[in-house]
């Protein structure tokens, strides 16, 4: 039992179940902020489009019983909601994978310049392709995927 305790504390302590948490909490707040512009701006204009009073949709919405009906306006909503979210999604994670791709290749600050190393067999020592999962010199399996090493030179 202690084991698993242990084990769980060392998931709970790593940095990436924290930027979840903080990820998770964020994008509720996101979708409350989304949800607000949809339900109080762009229904009410969805409303005035297809010439409904403020509370139906005119052809939208279908009563179905006394109670009961089947509402597309709420659904066109909810569907203008997820689109909305998806696309700002996409455009941080889009931003933060340029930023991660682009952190590699500037050069650092205050004249630091940057210097890519071709990687090396730790074998034979001679050059290998990026990416190259067996040295083309001494054909030994290389443990990991060989990657360039960068040198940051001031």
């Amino acid at each position: 039992m202690k084991g698993f305790i242990g084990e769980f504390k060392e998931f709970i302590n790593r940095g990436n179940v924290m930027d979840m948490a903080v990820g998770i909490i964020i994008g509720a707040a996101f979708t409350a902020i989304v949800t607000s512009l949809v339900d109080h701006i762009i229904t009410p204009l969805i409303y005035l489009v297809t010439g409904g009073n403020g509370t139906d949709v005119a052809g939208l919405r279908i009563p179905v019983g006394s109670d009961q009906y089947i509402d597309f306006g709420a659904f066109l909503g909810a569907i203008i909601n997820f689109l909305i979210i998806a696309l700002c999604v996409f455009l941080i994670v889009k931003a933060f994978n340029k930023m991660k791709d682009g952190a590699v290749h500037l050069p650092g600050r205050r004249g630091e310049k940057t210097i890519e190393h071709a990687p090396v067999c730790p074998f034979c020592k001679e050059e290998v392709n990026v990416g190259a999962t067996r040295c083309n010199h001494c054909t030994a399996d290389l443990p990991t995927p060989a990657e360039a090493t960068i040198e940051v030179v001031k």
